[in-house]
Protein backbone atom coordinates (compact mmCIF):
# COMPACT_ATOMS: atom_id res chain seq x y z
CA UNK A 1 0.00 0.00 0.00
CA UNK A 2 1.27 3.12 -1.09
CA UNK A 3 1.16 5.32 2.18
CA UNK A 4 1.31 8.56 0.38
CA UNK A 5 -1.89 8.49 -1.50
CA UNK A 6 -4.15 7.42 1.60
CA UNK A 7 -6.84 9.97 2.53
CA UNK A 8 -7.36 9.53 6.15
CA UNK A 9 -11.26 10.82 7.30
CA UNK A 10 -11.78 11.91 10.75
CA UNK A 11 -14.73 13.40 12.51
CA UNK A 12 -13.71 16.48 15.13
CA UNK A 13 -15.38 18.51 17.73
CA UNK A 14 -17.25 21.49 16.31
CA UNK A 15 -19.13 22.38 18.97
CA UNK A 16 -19.59 20.98 22.22
CA UNK A 17 -23.24 19.50 23.22
CA UNK A 18 -25.56 21.44 25.53
CA UNK A 19 -27.92 18.87 25.97
CA UNK A 20 -28.53 16.13 23.60
CA UNK A 21 -25.92 15.42 20.77
CA UNK A 22 -26.53 17.20 17.44
CA UNK A 23 -25.35 16.64 13.68
CA UNK A 24 -23.80 19.69 14.62
CA UNK A 25 -21.54 18.96 17.38
CA UNK A 26 -19.55 17.32 14.92
CA UNK A 27 -17.44 18.15 11.71
CA UNK A 28 -15.95 15.85 8.59
CA UNK A 29 -12.54 16.24 7.88
CA UNK A 30 -10.21 14.85 5.24
CA UNK A 31 -6.09 14.99 6.30
CA UNK A 32 -3.22 12.95 4.64
CA UNK A 33 -1.24 10.57 6.99
CA UNK A 34 2.05 10.57 6.96
CA UNK A 35 4.54 7.27 6.98
CA UNK A 36 5.49 6.02 10.44
CA UNK A 37 8.74 6.80 11.99
CA UNK A 38 10.56 4.76 14.31
CA UNK A 39 9.01 3.33 17.09
CA UNK A 40 5.60 4.01 15.38
CA UNK A 41 3.15 1.96 13.86
CA UNK A 42 0.59 2.92 11.13
CA UNK A 43 -3.52 1.48 11.47
CA UNK A 44 -5.98 1.02 9.39
CA UNK A 45 -9.85 1.05 11.02
CA UNK A 46 -12.17 -1.44 10.79
CA UNK A 47 -14.84 -1.11 13.32
CA UNK A 48 -15.64 1.62 15.74
CA UNK A 49 -17.31 1.93 19.11
CA UNK A 50 -19.96 3.58 20.28
CA UNK A 51 -20.73 4.55 23.46
CA UNK A 52 -22.64 6.92 25.80
CA UNK A 53 -19.23 8.14 27.53
CA UNK A 54 -18.06 9.85 24.51
CA UNK A 55 -20.86 12.60 25.33
CA UNK A 56 -18.93 13.34 28.21
CA UNK A 57 -15.31 13.07 26.57
CA UNK A 58 -16.68 16.03 24.41
CA UNK A 59 -17.84 18.26 27.36
CA UNK A 60 -15.64 21.13 28.42
CA UNK A 61 -13.92 19.40 31.77
CA UNK A 62 -14.13 15.93 30.00
CA UNK A 63 -17.46 14.73 31.76
CA UNK A 64 -15.51 14.49 35.05
CA UNK A 65 -12.97 11.63 33.57
CA UNK A 66 -9.37 11.78 32.99
CA UNK A 67 -8.15 14.94 31.83
CA UNK A 68 -5.81 13.28 28.98
CA UNK A 69 -9.65 12.49 27.27
CA UNK A 70 -10.53 16.39 27.39
CA UNK A 71 -11.56 17.08 23.71
CA UNK A 72 -10.57 20.59 22.04
CA UNK A 73 -12.58 22.44 19.92
CA UNK A 74 -10.96 20.69 16.25
CA UNK A 75 -9.66 17.34 17.97
CA UNK A 76 -10.65 14.12 16.54
CA UNK A 77 -13.45 12.58 18.52
CA UNK A 78 -12.59 9.86 20.92
CA UNK A 79 -13.38 6.21 21.01
CA UNK A 80 -12.18 2.70 20.51
CA UNK A 81 -11.56 0.91 17.47
CA UNK A 82 -10.40 -2.09 16.12
CA UNK A 83 -7.43 -1.76 13.41
CA UNK A 84 -5.23 -3.59 11.59
CA UNK A 85 -1.10 -2.49 11.69
CA UNK A 86 -0.56 -2.04 7.98
CA UNK A 87 2.78 -0.34 8.51
CA UNK A 88 5.11 -0.82 11.49
CA UNK A 89 8.47 0.69 12.81
CA UNK A 90 7.72 -0.25 16.34
CA UNK A 91 9.57 -3.90 17.71
CA UNK A 92 6.38 -5.32 19.27
CA UNK A 93 3.99 -4.84 16.01
CA UNK A 94 3.81 -6.58 13.24
CA UNK A 95 1.74 -5.48 9.94
CA UNK A 96 -1.32 -8.19 9.82
CA UNK A 97 -1.97 -7.70 13.59
CA UNK A 98 -5.06 -6.44 14.64
CA UNK A 99 -5.48 -4.13 17.58
CA UNK A 100 -8.29 -2.76 19.94
CA UNK A 101 -7.72 0.40 21.64
CA UNK A 102 -7.96 4.46 21.51
CA UNK A 103 -8.27 5.07 17.78
CA UNK A 104 -10.28 8.00 17.81
CA UNK A 105 -12.98 8.49 14.98
CA UNK A 106 -10.95 8.51 11.97
CA UNK A 107 -10.15 5.62 9.59
CA UNK A 108 -6.44 5.57 9.65
CA UNK A 109 -3.93 6.28 12.99
CA UNK A 110 -0.66 6.83 13.28
CA UNK A 111 0.11 5.84 16.40
CA UNK A 112 3.21 6.21 18.96
CA UNK A 113 1.74 3.28 21.17
CA UNK A 114 1.20 5.91 24.13
CA UNK A 115 -0.08 4.38 27.16
CA UNK A 116 -3.13 6.49 26.55
CA UNK A 117 -4.19 4.82 23.66
CA UNK A 118 -4.53 1.43 25.41
CA UNK A 119 -3.33 -0.16 22.64
CA UNK A 120 -4.25 -4.06 23.17
CA UNK A 121 -3.68 -7.33 20.77
CA UNK A 122 -6.22 -9.10 19.60
CA UNK A 123 -5.99 -12.93 20.24
CA UNK A 124 -6.74 -15.38 17.25
CA UNK A 125 -9.91 -17.02 18.50
CA UNK A 126 -11.35 -17.63 15.20
CA UNK A 127 -14.05 -15.18 15.43
CA UNK A 128 -15.31 -12.03 13.80
CA UNK A 129 -12.58 -9.14 14.66
CA UNK A 130 -15.80 -6.69 15.72
CA UNK A 131 -16.08 -8.87 18.71
CA UNK A 132 -13.07 -6.80 19.89
CA UNK A 133 -15.60 -3.85 20.42
CA UNK A 134 -18.02 -5.86 22.07
CA UNK A 135 -18.19 -9.39 23.76
CA UNK A 136 -14.13 -9.57 23.58
CA UNK A 137 -13.29 -5.76 24.24
CA UNK A 138 -14.29 -2.91 26.67
CA UNK A 139 -17.87 -4.05 26.03
CA UNK A 140 -17.09 -7.71 27.48
CA UNK A 141 -15.02 -6.71 30.28
CA UNK A 142 -17.02 -4.37 31.79
CA UNK A 143 -20.24 -6.83 32.02
CA UNK A 144 -17.53 -9.92 33.16
CA UNK A 145 -15.57 -7.66 35.67
CA UNK A 146 -18.35 -5.82 36.85
CA UNK A 147 -20.58 -8.75 37.16
CA UNK A 148 -18.29 -11.30 38.54
CA UNK A 149 -15.74 -8.86 40.83
CA UNK A 150 -17.80 -6.46 41.49
CA UNK A 151 -21.50 -8.19 41.91
CA UNK A 152 -19.14 -11.04 43.33
CA UNK A 153 -22.68 -13.53 42.22
CA UNK A 154 -23.61 -17.02 43.80
CA UNK A 155 -25.38 -19.63 42.01
CA UNK A 156 -29.19 -18.94 43.22
CA UNK A 157 -29.75 -15.54 43.45
CA UNK A 158 -31.61 -12.55 42.37
CA UNK A 159 -29.85 -10.49 39.56
CA UNK A 160 -32.04 -7.30 38.13
CA UNK A 161 -30.21 -6.04 34.94
CA UNK A 162 -30.74 -2.28 34.01
CA UNK A 163 -30.07 -1.49 29.92
CA UNK A 164 -30.49 -5.09 29.21
CA UNK A 165 -31.19 -4.53 25.88
CA UNK A 166 -27.53 -3.00 25.63
CA UNK A 167 -24.17 -4.04 24.83
CA UNK A 168 -22.91 -4.47 28.44
CA UNK A 169 -26.31 -5.47 29.86
CA UNK A 170 -27.34 -7.52 27.46
CA UNK A 171 -24.12 -9.72 28.20
CA UNK A 172 -24.61 -9.60 32.24
CA UNK A 173 -28.29 -11.17 31.85
CA UNK A 174 -26.45 -14.13 29.91
CA UNK A 175 -23.63 -14.10 32.05
CA UNK A 176 -25.43 -14.38 35.16
CA UNK A 177 -27.39 -17.15 33.78
CA UNK A 178 -24.48 -18.93 32.97
CA UNK A 179 -23.17 -18.92 36.84
CA UNK A 180 -26.73 -19.98 37.80
CA UNK A 181 -28.55 -16.81 39.17
CA UNK A 182 -32.23 -17.10 39.37
CA UNK A 183 -34.09 -14.97 38.75
CA UNK A 184 -32.16 -12.88 36.18
CA UNK A 185 -34.58 -9.65 35.42
CA UNK A 186 -33.88 -7.65 32.42
CA UNK A 187 -34.63 -4.13 32.52
CA UNK A 188 -35.12 -2.52 28.87
CA UNK A 189 -37.20 -0.09 26.85
CA UNK A 190 -40.11 -1.17 24.51
CA UNK A 191 -41.73 -4.38 23.55
CA UNK A 192 -38.94 -5.79 21.15
CA UNK A 193 -35.90 -5.05 23.71
CA UNK A 194 -37.48 -6.30 26.45
CA UNK A 195 -38.07 -9.70 23.62
CA UNK A 196 -34.72 -10.05 23.15
CA UNK A 197 -33.73 -9.40 26.36
CA UNK A 198 -36.28 -12.67 26.89
CA UNK A 199 -34.58 -14.65 24.10
CA UNK A 200 -30.78 -14.01 25.80
CA UNK A 201 -32.22 -16.08 28.74
CA UNK A 202 -33.56 -13.60 31.16
CA UNK A 203 -36.46 -15.44 33.34
CA UNK A 204 -38.50 -12.12 32.79
CA UNK A 205 -38.25 -8.47 31.78
CA UNK A 206 -39.49 -4.91 32.67
CA UNK A 207 -40.55 -2.53 30.19
CA UNK A 208 -39.57 0.89 31.65
CA UNK A 209 -41.50 2.94 28.91
CA UNK A 210 -44.69 0.69 29.49
CA UNK A 211 -44.46 -0.40 32.92
CA UNK A 212 -44.06 0.85 36.42
CA UNK A 213 -40.76 -0.41 37.27
CA UNK A 214 -41.51 -0.21 41.11
CA UNK A 215 -44.26 -2.71 40.68
CA UNK A 216 -42.79 -4.63 38.48
CA UNK A 217 -39.53 -5.36 40.68
CA UNK A 218 -41.70 -6.33 43.19
CA UNK A 219 -44.15 -8.80 41.36
CA UNK A 220 -41.33 -10.51 39.75
CA UNK A 221 -38.47 -10.22 43.14
CA UNK A 222 -40.94 -10.79 45.82
CA UNK A 223 -37.97 -11.46 48.28
CA UNK A 224 -35.49 -8.67 47.10
CA UNK A 225 -32.64 -8.95 44.75
CA UNK A 226 -29.08 -9.34 45.38
CA UNK A 227 -27.26 -7.90 42.86
CA UNK A 228 -28.53 -4.88 40.79
CA UNK A 229 -26.25 -4.06 37.72
CA UNK A 230 -27.10 -0.35 36.94
CA UNK A 231 -26.04 0.78 33.66
CA UNK A 232 -28.56 4.14 33.31
CA UNK A 233 -29.23 5.21 37.03
CA UNK A 234 -31.72 7.79 37.81
CA UNK A 235 -35.30 7.09 38.84
CA UNK A 236 -34.75 2.65 37.99
CA UNK A 237 -31.91 3.39 40.59
CA UNK A 238 -34.50 4.55 42.94
CA UNK A 239 -37.17 1.69 42.24
CA UNK A 240 -34.36 -0.88 42.47
CA UNK A 241 -33.19 0.22 46.11
CA UNK A 242 -36.47 -0.06 47.35
CA UNK A 243 -35.89 -4.05 46.61
CA UNK A 244 -32.52 -5.44 48.18
CA UNK A 245 -32.38 -8.19 50.42
CA UNK A 246 -29.93 -7.99 52.88
CA UNK A 247 -26.23 -8.11 51.68
CA UNK A 248 -27.43 -6.74 48.90
CA UNK A 249 -24.46 -5.13 45.95
CA UNK A 250 -25.49 -2.99 43.51
CA UNK A 251 -22.84 -2.47 40.59
CA UNK A 252 -22.89 1.35 39.58
CA UNK A 253 -21.43 0.47 35.54
CA UNK A 254 -23.41 3.22 33.66
CA UNK A 255 -25.97 5.96 34.15
CA UNK A 256 -26.67 6.74 30.59
CA UNK A 257 -30.36 8.35 31.79
CA UNK A 258 -28.51 11.22 34.03
CA UNK A 259 -26.11 12.28 31.10
CA UNK A 260 -28.32 15.12 29.60
CA UNK A 261 -29.74 16.36 33.04
CA UNK A 262 -29.29 19.45 33.65
CA UNK A 263 -28.55 18.39 37.88
CA UNK A 264 -26.92 15.26 38.86
CA UNK A 265 -29.23 12.98 39.78
CA UNK A 266 -29.10 11.95 43.61
CA UNK A 267 -30.93 8.64 44.91
CA UNK A 268 -33.56 9.74 47.62
CA UNK A 269 -33.19 6.26 49.42
CA UNK A 270 -30.08 5.92 50.10
CA UNK A 271 -30.88 4.91 53.77
CA UNK A 272 -31.95 1.27 52.35
CA UNK A 273 -28.54 0.49 51.94
CA UNK A 274 -27.70 1.04 55.91
CA UNK A 275 -31.33 -0.73 56.42
CA UNK A 276 -30.04 -4.14 54.43
CA UNK A 277 -26.43 -3.68 54.92
CA UNK A 278 -26.31 -3.47 50.99
CA UNK A 279 -23.06 -2.22 49.02
CA UNK A 280 -22.98 0.45 46.67
CA UNK A 281 -20.30 -0.32 44.49
CA UNK A 282 -18.43 1.86 41.59
CA UNK A 283 -17.21 0.48 38.40
CA UNK A 284 -14.43 1.25 36.47
CA UNK A 285 -13.57 -0.79 33.94
CA UNK A 286 -9.77 0.14 33.10
CA UNK A 287 -8.97 -0.46 37.26
CA UNK A 288 -9.37 -4.32 36.20
CA UNK A 289 -6.94 -4.38 33.60
CA UNK A 290 -5.49 -7.37 35.12
CA UNK A 291 -8.56 -9.57 34.53
CA UNK A 292 -9.16 -9.28 31.42
CA UNK A 293 -7.27 -12.22 29.79
CA UNK A 294 -9.49 -13.64 32.39
CA UNK A 295 -12.58 -11.98 31.00
CA UNK A 296 -11.75 -12.66 27.32
CA UNK A 297 -11.14 -16.15 27.84
CA UNK A 298 -14.18 -16.88 29.81
CA UNK A 299 -16.24 -14.87 27.04
CA UNK A 300 -15.09 -16.50 23.92
CA UNK A 301 -16.06 -20.08 26.01
CA UNK A 302 -19.02 -18.72 26.33
CA UNK A 303 -19.65 -17.87 22.67
CA UNK A 304 -18.32 -20.79 21.32
CA UNK A 305 -20.35 -23.35 23.57
CA UNK A 306 -23.69 -21.05 22.54
CA UNK A 307 -24.05 -19.76 26.05
CA UNK A 308 -23.83 -16.77 25.02
CA UNK A 309 -24.83 -14.70 22.11
CA UNK A 310 -23.68 -11.29 20.93
CA UNK A 311 -26.13 -8.54 19.78
CA UNK A 312 -24.91 -5.98 17.83
CA UNK A 313 -26.46 -3.13 15.93
CA UNK A 314 -23.94 -2.40 13.26
CA UNK A 315 -24.00 0.63 11.02
CA UNK A 316 -21.95 1.02 7.42
CA UNK A 317 -19.79 3.49 6.50
CA UNK A 318 -17.85 6.12 8.10
CA UNK A 319 -20.60 8.49 7.34
CA UNK A 320 -22.59 7.16 10.37
CA UNK A 321 -20.77 7.73 12.90
CA UNK A 322 -22.80 11.16 14.43
CA UNK A 323 -26.28 9.84 13.65
CA UNK A 324 -25.35 6.41 15.50
CA UNK A 325 -24.11 8.33 18.51
CA UNK A 326 -27.24 10.70 18.73
CA UNK A 327 -29.69 7.22 17.91
CA UNK A 328 -27.81 5.70 20.77
CA UNK A 329 -29.16 8.55 23.35
CA UNK A 330 -32.50 8.17 21.94
CA UNK A 331 -32.40 4.57 22.80
CA UNK A 332 -32.49 3.49 19.11
CA UNK A 333 -29.55 0.44 19.13
CA UNK A 334 -30.27 -3.08 20.78
CA UNK A 335 -26.87 -4.85 21.38
CA UNK A 336 -23.83 -3.62 21.31
CA UNK A 337 -23.39 -0.40 18.66
CA UNK A 338 -20.59 -0.29 16.56
CA UNK A 339 -20.13 1.25 12.93
CA UNK A 340 -17.99 -0.72 9.91
CA UNK A 341 -15.73 1.78 7.99
CA UNK A 342 -13.59 0.08 6.36
CA UNK A 343 -14.94 -2.02 3.02
CA UNK A 344 -15.02 -5.52 2.12
CA UNK A 345 -16.43 -8.64 4.42
CA UNK A 346 -16.11 -8.85 8.13
CA UNK A 347 -12.31 -10.62 9.11
CA UNK A 348 -12.43 -13.61 11.37
CA UNK A 349 -9.26 -13.49 13.48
Amino acid sequence: MEIQNIVNRQWTLNTRPVHKVEHSNFQYEEKEIAEPSEGQILLKTHYLNIAPVMRMYMMADGGGYSTEKILQIGDVIHGRGVAEVIASKHPDFSVGEFVQGQIGWQTYKLSSVTPKEKLRKMSPRGLPIFYGLSALGMTGYSAYCGFISRGEPKAGEAVLVSGAAGGVGSLVVQIAKAKGCHPVIGIAGGPEKCEIVKQLGADNTIDYKNENVEERIAALMPEGLDVFFDNVGGEILDAALNHLKRYARIVLCGGISEYTREEPFGPKNYGKLRMKAADFRGFFVYYHADEFDEAEAEIATLIKSKKLRVIIDQKEGFDKMPGALIGMFEGNNKGKSIVKVSEGEPVIF
